[in-house]
């Protein structure tokens, strides 16, 4: 912060003069007043950064005048000044608002250190500010790249349970995205502003990880050395993330189950029950039902976690999303390395199309930023699209499939099969627009509209296209 503009309020004229002109050596413009009501009204004129005000004046106290100018102008910081017998209004008028107090006499050098003061703080104010607003930025539901039908129904899920206490469990393979699901709910919270603690339950080693979660006392065991806490604890009026909640072992489930319940926990060595208000949000890639019939997960943890479930559909069965999600990545990853964007050429994206992405929205990510970092052209082929996708894996027929020049016709489809997935594929390619896709394939609107109610009448719609062609 600047510190600009400052008005002097004080009887006397030996104290206004001095300090008008140890301001105004600072660079600072200054203005006076003799007491409160000329205050009032040149703060109604102008607008000041600060306001140094005597506490006894005659007509008007100081410590109304901080009242009325904090209930009119409350980004106006206010010192008062008072002598010593003055002590104990000064502290009231801080309880008021007053930004601090000074002793009368004081030197120059006090106002300087006053000035600074007044300067840090509004600099944290503002930088605090611009974090928070960045945060939201960030993790607004405008970040969630996605506007296919199973997207939209994540998407109005998790605002509907972003501002509820409810727990929530994430569903959904590698690379679909659940911790920036997790983090969206949270910085959509009215927990927003407090901590969002994440634990990844398969990455710390079984020994450690109690201590992780509830935290340990001094001596609590070999190399406990302090107390510390856990991320419970540390998640304390915010949300904590479980990531991969499937990994926690059972005799650590019980313990869970009881902190889900009652939201108290006692840390390890510790006798002490500590009560939290701590939303939790846990994550699996795996079937936890599977995993209860097998005995490796607790059923009743799994309902206490399952309050509000959200499915995060693997990208393969959002293919719409895909080119939309390509070209986020492409902006994102030439931005960060100050290089010219570029396009994928119509081959490319019918092989990015065909390719089942196993690594889900994570691949696709790095694939286009490995595509940046090589130094893409203005144009990117299909030859180096297919040599940055994982194909080692993949069965014999979507080798074909990705490597084929077509849409995978084999010998024996019907011209009606075809023409069919021909229309299908050229809805999918133009957005669902009927009226591009007739342009595109050379037909009239009604020829594609008869063709599709066809399809319809004799259920030969795939369902994930059903919402789409409804209109």
């Amino acid at each position: 912060m600047t510190i600009e503009n400052v008005l002097i309020v004080d009887d006397e004229i030996l104290m206004r003069k001095f300090l008008e002109e140890t301001l105004e050596r600072l660079g600072i413009d200054v203005w006076t007043a003799k007491d409160g009501f000329v205050a009032l009204e040149l703060l109604r004129e102008k607008e000041f950064d600060i306001i140094f005000t005597d506490i006894k004046m005659p007509q008007m106290s100081g410590i109304e005048l901080l009242r009325r100018a904090k209930g009119e102008y409350p980004d106006t910081e206010v010192v008062v000044m008072t002598a010593y017998g003055t002590v104990e209004t000064a502290v009231e008028a801080l309880k008021i608002g007053a930004f601090d107090y000074i002793l009368k006499p004081f030197s120059v050098d006090q106002i300087e250190i006053m000035l600074k003061k007044i300067s840090d703080k509004h600099n944290l104010l503002n930088e605090n500010r611009y974090l928070k607003q960045e945060l939201n930025k960030k993790y607004n539901f405008n970040e969630i790249i996605g506007s296919s039908y199973p997207m939209r129904n994540v998407m109005g899920l998790i605002s509907k349970i972003a501002s509820s206490k409810a727990t929530v469990l994430i569903q959904g393979e590698s690379g679909t995205g659940k911790e920036l699901v997790a983090r969206a709910i949270h910085f959509n919270s009215d927990r927003s502003a407090k901590p969002f603690i994440k634990l990844n339950c398969a990455a710390i080693p079984e020994n450690l990880l109690e201590s992780e979660l509830f935290g340990h006392e001094k001596g609590a065991f070999t190399g406990a050395h302090t107390r510390r806490l856990g991320r419970f604890e540390l998640a304390d009026g915010g949300t904590i993330l479980l990531d991969e909640i499937s990994e926690i072992p059972l005799h650590l489930q019980a313990k869970l189950l009881r902190v889900v319940q009652e939201r108290e926990f006692e840390r390890v060595g510790g006798e002490k029950s500590i009560k939290i208000d701590v939303r939790i949000i846990a994550t699996t890639n795996k079937d936890l039902t599977q995993s209860i019939k097998k005995g490796e997960f607790r059923e009743d943890l799994y309902y206490r976690l399952n309050v509000v479930p959200v499915f995060l559909p693997p990208l393969r069965k959002r293919p719409d999303d895909i080119i939309e999600l390509t070209t986020f990545f492409i902006e994102k990853y030439c931005t960060e390395n100050a290089m010219d964007s570029f396009k994928l050429s119509d081959e490319s994206i019918d092989k990015m199309l065909k390719y089942p992405w196993p690594g889900n929205v994570r691949e696709l990510e790095n694939i286009i930023e490995r595509s940046v970092v090589m130094g893409a052209k203005e144009i990117i082929m299909p030859g180096e699209i297919i040599d940055n996708m994982d194909i080692s894996d993949l069965s014999a027929e979507q080798h074909d499939l990705i490597n084929s020049d077509d849409f995978g016709f084999k010998i024996g489809t019907t011209v009606r099969e075809m023409e069919k997935q021909l229309i299908f594929e050229s809805l999918k390619a133009n957005q669902w627009n009927k009226t591009k896709t007739a342009r595109m394939l050379d037909i009239s609107i009604r020829t594609l509209r008869n063709k599709l109610n066809e399809y319809r009448e004799n259920n030969e719609i795939p369902q994930e296209f059903t919402v789409m062609l409804a209109n």
